[in-house]
């Protein structure tokens, strides 16, 4: 994934930095793919992304799309906003999604009412712990692609 993230020098949304082992993951998110990294050796999957494997200790990888789909397994809605660039949007939603491939890998996002829409768009009542979501992708800027969580059954 990454271990630095960015600011736009206008006080913009934060943007991913890709690291050596996390570029895959925004690679599959620029093609509209939910990609997750798996140990060659173990076939068990890494998330977050790293170069060694934590079961057997293999340095050898792959990487495979998954579903897309999940669950929320926890929310929260942060306001007021931590950063200037999302104030017209607080108070909005975080959550947890619990992959339906793998519940041991969660991935954190928004839940939203479409890919692009704001990240106020979803009700709060909405929000329930064992939702069912899919994945879907919204360009933040040129060549970053995000995924965002969308309710599986509106």
């Amino acid at each position: 994934m990454s271990s630095i993230m960015r600011g736009t020098t206008d006080n913009g949304p934060l943007l991913p930095v890709p690291d050596e082992d996390g570029a895959p993951f925004w690679e599959f998110a620029a093609r509209g793919e939910l990609g997750v990294q798996f140990c060659a050796g173990c076939h068990e999957p890494r998330f977050p992304p790293r170069p060694c494997c934590p079961r057997c200790q293999s340095f050898d990888s792959e990487w495979r799309a998954t579903s897309g789909r999940g669950r929320i397994w926890s929310f929260v809605r942060p306001h007021p906003p931590l950063l200037p660039a999302y104030a017209d949007q607080a108070p909005y939603n975080v959550i947890v999604v619990e992959l339906a491939d793998d519940p041991r890998i969660r991935l954190v996002g928004n839940l939203v009412a479409a890919p692009d829409a704001a990240l106020d768009s979803v009700d709060p009542a909405r929000l329930r712990i064992g939702a069912p979501v899919v994945v879907a992708f919204t360009e933040l800027a040129e060549g970053v692609t995000v995924p965002r969580w969308l309710l599986e059954r509106p």
